[in-house]
């Protein structure tokens, strides 16, 4: 089991305050984004065969994510990905494939592209991929804040030049707190529900007993869109074959239409969850 710990938060590396109106805001995101923040990977051409899914696995590795917990999300999608169920449901797609590529986070302007975009079609590239999870040093970022809007608009950036727009996308996101870096993460989630994109929370339960609501209500957004929880080691491999077959086959479970306005209050206009 995770223990609980005291936080080690930096405070507001970034204050910038939102405008919620103008028609500007998104393009202004992915711009600091791509000037500030964003460390693509080794780049990759995207394939011309067409896929069934295109992937972000945002992983949280802000000051909060202990070299225990980093540990518990980078080997659990590893093994995840090792599972043969995970291959099942990619081959039951109109195309056979997916698409996924690996991002860490941190503060608003800290995001890398670990993995370029990698085309999965089979266990052995499922596999492969899975080695490559496995191995995939933690990035060290000197802002640290936890930022899960910075994390969503830089999957979405992603997304706009890894060449796969014709595909179904979803930014898989990783996170043990609250956002307390940059703006609103619903303001990012109702940009993301606009370009079409699902995002769907991986709430690590540490120290916030609450957490899970708090990715409902702020981060969870889009067709299908759902939040698992997780809170042992035991319990995270399963969890995540879960998670990715849902993900990858688009499954759509009915989720309880609780009134979380109350514990917390919605920003922004996005409505559909």
């Amino acid at each position: 089991m995770i223990t609980a710990r005291s936080r080690r938060r930096r405070g507001w590396h970034l204050r910038i305050m939102p405008v919620p109106a103008p028609a500007f805001l998104a393009a202004a995101w992915l711009v600091l984004i791509a000037l500030a923040g964003l460390d693509a990977g080794p780049a990759q051409a995207a394939s011309p065969d067409p896929v069934d899914l295109a992937l972000v696995l945002a992983v949280d590795v802000s000051d909060s994510i202990d070299d225990g917990e980093f540990r518990l999300q980078r080997q659990g999608y590893a093994a995840a990905f090792e599972d043969p169920r995970v291959t099942d449901a990619i081959a039951l797609g109109a195309h056979g494939r997916i698409v996924v590529t690996l991002m860490h986070w941190a503060s608003a302007s800290e995001q890398r592209q670990v993995l370029g975009w990698t085309q999965i079609a089979d266990r052995e590239g499922a596999r492969a991929f899975a080695a490559l999870v496995a191995t995939a040093p933690r990035t060290a970022f000197p802002g640290g804040s936890t930022s899960l809007s910075g994390a969503i608009t830089g999957a979405l950036w992603l997304f706009e030049t890894g060449g796969y727009k014709g595909a179904r996308r979803v930014i898989d996101i990783s996170g043990d707190g609250i956002n307390n870096n940059g703006r609103p993460p619903e303001f990012a989630r109702d940009e993301a529900i606009t370009a079409g994109v699902t995002v769907n929370g991986l709430a690590i339960l540490s120290d916030d007993l609450l957490l899970e609501r708090y990715f409902e209500a702020r981060v969870m957004g889009g067709p299908g869109a759902f939040v698992v929880t997780v809170d042992s080691s035991a319990a995270i491999a399963g969890t995540l074959v879960v998670k990715l077959v849902r993900e990858i086959a688009g499954l759509s479970l009915p989720l309880p239409e609780a009134q979380l306005a109350g514990a917390f209050p919605l920003a922004g206009s996005g409505q559909a969850r």
